[in-house]
């Protein structure tokens, strides 16, 4: 009868066997990943970014910073689990300057992850041939050091990693 139809009807479960997991195919490595620091966004106009983030949606927004040595104005909003990281041109070198003049209105620039020891992660990198974009770590927005990894080698992201 019916019941019988049931039983006989009732779809395979099929489990991961211990050989198959995911764990062995994750190589062991020196340093760890850590968690998303921040995403980083390029605007036009930081005061107006400034004034949306806190005025509009209510966000807590740090004041703006001058990072001389990565050519930038920075500002933090703190979104609870992580930040949005506002970056504006600081001089006509600025790395973000050419962003700008290719994205007329600003938009994504980078992920920052955080990383136990950026010492080893670099040493690994390189071992496994992704570029990064200088010789030793600099001190980025947080006083801690980063380092940036060449968006080509990173499927078109610009990856900046933090010394947690």
């Amino acid at each position: 009868g019916l019941l019988s139809r049931l039983q006989t009807s009732a779809p395979t479960v099929r489990t991961l066997s211990s050989s198959n997991s995911f764990s062995q195919n994750i190589p062991s490595c020196l340093w760890k990943l850590g968690r998303l620091n921040h995403v980083a966004i390029t605007v036009p106009d930081l005061e107006k970014a400034q004034s949306f983030y806190k005025d509009v949606l209510g966000a807590q927004v740090s004041e703006t910073v001058a990072l001389p040595e990565h050519g930038v104005y920075t500002v933090f909003v703190e979104l609870g689990n992580t930040k949005l990281e506002l970056l504006h041109p600081l001089g006509e070198k600025s790395p973000i300057a050419s962003f700008l003049q290719k994205n007329k209105t600003g938009g994504m620039h980078h992920i920052c992850i955080e990383v136990d020891d950026i010492k080893a992660a670099m040493t690994e990198l390189k071992k496994k041939k992704i570029r990064i974009l200088s010789e030793e770590p600099k001190i980025g927005a947080h006083g801690k050091p980063v380092i940036f990894l060449h968006p080509k080698d990173c499927h078109g992201v610009l990856v900046e990693l933090e010394q947690a």
